[in-house]
């Protein structure tokens, strides 16, 4: 019975692989037909509507096939593509205005929102006005429409600042309980990577450093608003809240339009009666009945308006967790990389420069260097290389960014995090109380070493933590010779510890502050590139038969998303829940056993890795994780 069971499930397997590769030839058949001969409309005198789902990325995440078909899709949209439909639109005398739909964003690290907005401002100054509506702000939310002409609100809605921060999972009381022994090596008193597993609570030197950077981010965060929002008082707004509430009778939206965080209060209706005002009315389309065309047809219709020919910068993408080998976009496996920037040089013999963009806290440590000696060859065959941090550039990000000749980051970038461990669970008590023993025979103390079943050994702790503190001081040389800093300044600002934009640029870890924008221009400088520069990105790209499946596979999740803003501030603490449990997870897989350069504060104010957290939700966060936010 046993054999005609798992031969049942192996049937079944084989027919849901066939059904969905049926479906993935069917889909692509129909996106073929419906796209030959297709031209996007873009309505003269009416509006660019960006309507943003999900979260802003550097690079867009891949589905397999298995989840595009069944529609289990991260929404996400690329900085790169906002920031270029809007450059065009301000240019466009086909487009009057520019509608901001935030009703499904759900973040972006700051850095990559200062990107927008000023994409944003550059199209403002080009006499077009912007209108932004959403039921309820949030931090990202608010400071992401703050550069438009006017911000509705929902009447029912409202805006809550909260500022960075938040709290993390530790799991050392749960491991203890389950007998399970953590091993660690670590070099780094900052180096907290490790802390949810060894502690109950922050030390007190990570949770100062934390601290440290948090009110960093935060005050940037202030910077920009005030700059932007200069009538909102968003510090007094925050610190009278109840009051501010209390004299509204509870009315946030009335209480966000006092406090001059919105400019006018509407219905959906409304803001639509408005908007056929001022750029006229149209068939009805998702965003309404004013006319107006969407981002990703907007960015079809202007395709072709790129430059195609003449020398070019070449844009190495290094985006999520740094893992070695072969990896999906979204995540830096380094031998892709690596492949694609040799492939991307051999094709394209008119690149005269590079750009690495990183937006990553980090990994394997092999792979961070694999990449970083992929670019250090490309220089020296005589190409200048520039890095340009986002949102998140530390620990193994970091390491990438030494290979650059000059770095580029913005006030909100979290950099540094220079540290190494690494951690291996083992699991002898715990079996000892299920009443199974582990025994065998040994040649030498490292047979059958890391033995996670009886334990490590004296001997293999004492290499690993040899091997942690070896890599540690390579680290430190290559930081030292890339930004020509004396080994021990080095060893004094490294220990692991985070450091926001700001702090970096004045401990010359970073050089200069500008989007990506400035570091192509730099770079193109420095190759000798006259005039605008054209651009090559240079990732793995998205197969066209994945392209018809994710498009196929958008479901409905603006409409089931939850609008007002407590509910949409459980959404960004459910995403931090979900990648801790992804960080248990690689952590009990061993995955985490290699040398480790990679930073966990950096979730503070990052990229939301909304695909990461997909991945994470097994039958642990599936408990734990409210239904309702789901």
């Amino acid at each position: 019975m046993k054999f005609l069971g798992t031969f049942w499930r192996i049937l079944v397997g084989i027919k849901d692989f066939l059904v969905l590769s049926l479906l993935a030839l069917f889909f692509l058949a129909i996106s073929a037909a419906l796209s030959s001969g297709k031209v996007a409309k873009v309505p003269d005198g009416g509006a660019l509507v960006i309507a943003l789902e999900g979260a802003i990325v550097d690079q867009g995440s891949e589905s397999s096939p298995f989840d595009a078909a069944s529609g289990n899709v991260a929404s996400e949209v690329q900085v790169r593509d906002l920031v270029r439909a809007i450059d065009a639109a301000a240019a466009d005398k086909r487009i009057k205005a520019l509608v901001l739909e935030l009703d499904g964003f759900m973040g972006a690290g700051q850095a990559n929102i200062d990107s927008v907005v000023a994409a944003l401002e550059r199209f403002k100054k080009a006499g077009k006005p912007i209108h932004a509506w959403a039921t309820a702000y949030t931090d990202d939310s608010w400071l992401l429409a703050a550069p438009a002409t006017r911000i509705w609100a929902n009447p029912l809605g409202g805006a809550i600042i909260t500022g960075p921060g938040g709290s993390n999972l530790y799991f050392a009381g749960a491991l203890a309980k389950l007998n399970i022994d953590v091993n660690v090596f670590r070099v780094g008193t900052y180096k907290s990577f490790v802390e949810p597993y060894t502690r109950a609570s922050a030390s007190p030197e990570a949770k100062a450093a934390n601290q440290a950077l948090a009110d960093s981010l935060w005050q940037s965060w202030l910077s920009e608003a005030r700059r932007l929002r200069p009538k909102a008082d968003v510090p007094a707004y925050i610190a009278q809240l109840p009051q501010r509430l209390g004299r509204f009778g509870g009315d946030g939206a009335r209480a966000a339009l006092d406090a001059g965080l919105v400019d006018q209060l509407g219905s959906r209706d409304e803001f639509d009666a408005a908007m056929v005002k001022l750029v006229g009315e149209d068939d009805l389309a998702d965003w309404g009945h004013y006319a107006g065309v969407n981002l990703d047809d907007y960015l079809n219709a202007i395709g072709g308006q790129q430059k195609s020919t003449g020398d070019a910068v070449g844009v190495v993408y290094v985006t999520g967790s740094i893992v070695d080998g072969e990896a999906p976009r979204g995540t830096a496996g380094s031998a892709t990389i690596r492949a694609a920037l040799e492939e991307a040089l051999d094709e394209h013999p008119e690149i005269k420069a590079l750009v690495v963009r990183v937006d990553s806290g980090g990994g394997s440590v092999t792979a961070s260097e694999e990449i970083r000696s992929a670019l250090l060859a490309a220089k020296a065959d005589g190409l200048p290389v520039v890095a340009s941090f986002g949102p998140v550039a530390a620990s193994g990000g970091y390491w990438v960014g030494t290979a650059a000749d000059e770095i580029y980051a913005q006030p909100s970038t979290i950099t540094g995090s220079i540290g190494v461990f690494a951690i291996l669970p083992s699991f002898p008590r715990a079996l000892n109380n299920l009443g199974i023993n582990a025994d065998g025979v040994k040649t030498t103390p490292y047979s059958g070493e890391p033995d996670v079943l009886a334990g490590l050994s004296p001997e293999v702790k004492q290499v690993l933590q040899m091997g942690v503190e070896d890599i540690y001081r390579r680290f430190l040389g290559v930081v030292s010779t890339a930004r020509k800093l004396p080994l021990a300044e080095v060893d004094r600002i490294a220990q692991g510890r985070v450091w926001s934009g700001v702090e970096a640029q004045k401990l010359k870890l970073v050089d200069k502050f500008g989007t990506l924008d400035a570091a192509v221009a730099a770079a193109a400088a420095k190759g000798g590139i006259k005039g605008d520069a054209r651009v090559i990105d240079i990732e793995k790209p998205v197969p066209e038969w994945m392209k018809a499946l994710q498009s196929f596979s958008k479901s409905d999740a603006s409409e089931q998303q939850a609008r007002d803003p407590w509910a949409r501030l459980m959404q960004a603490s459910r995403l931090r829940l979900a990648m801790a449990v992804q960080d248990m997870g690689r952590m009990a897989s061993g995955r985490s056993a290699t040398m480790q350069a990679a930073c966990v504060e950096c979730a503070i104010a990052g990229t939301p890795q909304l695909a990461a957290a997909q991945q994470s939700e097994t039958w642990l966060a599936r408990l734990l994780l409210p239904q309702s936010s789901r």
